[in-house]
């Protein structure tokens, strides 16, 4: 009689230097020689999930924001932003297809201990910070739909957990097709919403080519000079974590990893399928803007936190026609609003527990449930916004208003940090025949483009940080607290580049060591 093998057991914390993704990674079964279409079909979804992180609840006030301050002018910005993340994501998924390799491992498979636990927590604030939108903009769409006080709805986020453990029974390929249907939701909304206000459509198309006033510093309108709004769009377009997502997710395709021509079709197609799902990001952000112009009338926008549109959406007199100022007498436009925002909330819960997860067994290589990640991160995430909740309590509405959105403004200072610190070491590593192998490293063009966008970027987070850490001391800042602010800003800015040189120098001798490893075993 032959002995039954005891199951594996498992424990809440455990060890992991595994693929990627490991309950996932491979299980996605792909068709062979199949046509276009079907193929597209089969690689399609992971690009969802990324493009979830560029629609988020955080975009959706700088978007209308700048609609309403500067008209179309700001497109060129949505339209650049969308450019370059088609661009850094194409790269990600790239890594994670032909190395196996997530941009967390490899990351710090090229680096020190010391350098990848400091990378690591640097992350997990961006994570966190991400998240505190996302329980902002959840417990708001309940108390507006529902009418259930913040403290109570703040909590009710944490539940969503529930959705998560559910969601990781189903299966991996369902929990794509959900995150579309909901990006297919906030899209429609907005959709609608636009086509009842009949833009300009000559001055969205105009807008789409940038022009010497789109980075503007002179023009103030609201407190804000086209730089700042250009640097809103910027910061809460393109995010770290869906660097280190899609290099993940894009392993979760079952092919022949030794077959040169299925990883490069693999490669190709997932290039067809971010594109697309980011193309749609792009219109989502798009229609946010549009609704700045077009579906208010000029300056009608005096909040442009979420309570304030939903209740801007719901006031005839701002407006900009009669047809929009009928329907949104009947509470249509307001609901379907607080619908999109509760859509986004749960889109980007599934996308940031997964990212969540290859950051930590990436970097400290430990691995815990999904349930237990997304509790731990929504936890240390409810805390900042339950806090200003509670002090703004007993004060007038407008003010507890403002300041959850100050907060949520202010938590996307993380982003600036850490946004470098991924985009640095992608672009070096598919740069890199080493890495890549002459096949799939970076084209000439491709390699220009992508130095490009890094120093763009990351000279356009830093130069906008100390306008960031000044808004942490609000409106009605002294200069003494202004200077404060610019003498922490420049302190931060010496830091990270500091770290990034850092990074830099582990990064080149790490692949040094690989390439004289490599040459060792031939």
């Amino acid at each position: 009689m032959t002995a039954t093998k005891a199951p594996k057991k498992h424990k809440l914390i455990e060890y992991a230097n595994g693929p990627s993704l490991e309950e996932i990674n491979g299980t996605v079964e792909v068709p062979e020689g199949k046509g276009f279409w079907k193929l597209l079909l089969a690689y399609s979804g992971p690009g969802a999930l990324v493009a979830v992180g560029y629609m988020d609840p955080g975009n959706w006030s700088t978007s209308i924001t700048g609609g309403q301050n500067f008209q179309y002018l700001l497109m060129s910005v949505i339209l650049m932003s969308s450019l370059i993340a088609m661009l850094l994501q194409y790269m990600a998924a790239k890594l994670g297809i032909v190395t196996q390799m997530d941009l967390a491992q490899a990351i710090r498979a090229r680096t020190s201990k010391s350098l990848g636990i400091v990378l690591w927590i640097l992350t997990e604030l961006a994570i966190m910070a991400t998240d505190i939108a996302e329980v902002i903009g959840a417990a708001i769409a309940l108390y507006l739909l529902f009418g259930i006080p913040l403290m109570i709805a703040v909590f009710i986020t944490v539940l969503d957990v529930m959705l998560l453990l559910l969601l990781t029974k189903i299966g991996f390929r369902k929990i794509e097709a959900i995150v579309v249907a909901l990006i297919v939701v906030i899209f429609v909304v907005f959709a609608y919403e636009v086509a009842l206000s009949n833009p300009d459509w000559n001055g969205v198309i105009k807008g789409l080519v940038p022009n010497a006033q789109t980075f503007s510093t002179t023009k103030h309108i609201g407190g804000q000079t086209p730089l700042t709004g250009a640097l809103g769009i910027i910061g809460a377009t393109v995010m770290p974590h869906n660097l280190y997502l899609h290099s993940a997710v894009s392993q979760t395709r079952k092919i022949d990893r030794h077959n040169e021509e299925q990883v490069a079709q693999t490669v190709r197609f997932s290039t067809w399928d971010s594109n697309i799902q980011l193309t749609m990001a792009f219109f989502v952000n798009a229609l946010l803007l549009i609704m700045g112009v077009a579906v208010f009338k000029t300056g009608a926008v005096k909040d442009p936190s979420f309570f304030g549109l939903f209740e801007a959406l719901s006031d005839t007199s701002t407006m900009s026609n009669g047809l929009l100022a009928s329907v949104a007498r009947t509470g249509v436009l307001s609901t379907l609003f607080a619908v999109a925002l509760l859509a986004s909330g749960q889109n980007s819960t599934i996308t940031g527990t997964l990212t969540g997860q290859v950051i930590m067994e990436g970097f400290v290589h430990l691995r815990m449930p999904l349930w237990l990640r997304r509790l731990v991160t929504r936890l240390l995430s409810v805390i900042p916004v339950l806090i200003c909740v509670m002090l703004t309590s007993g004060k007038p509405a407008v003010e507890e208003h403002e300041a959850l959105n100050t907060l949520m403004n202010n938590s996307q200072v993380f982003l600036a940090f850490a946004l470098p610190f991924s985009m640095l070491p992608l672009l070096m590593f598919t740069d890199s025949r080493v890495e890549m192998g002459d096949r799939f490293k970076n084209s000439l063009l491709i390699r220009g483009l992508g130095w490009l966008s890094v120093i763009g970027l990351t000279y356009l987070n830093m130069i906008g940080l100390p306008g960031q850490i000044e808004a942490f001391f609000g409106d009605q800042a002294t200069n003494g607290q202004l200077a404060l602010a610019d003498d922490i800003a420049y302190v931060l800015i010496v830091g990270v580049l500091a770290l990034l040189v850092w990074m830099i120098i582990e990064l080149r001798k790490g692949n040094q060591r690989f390439e004289q490893q490599l040459a060792t075993e031939k």
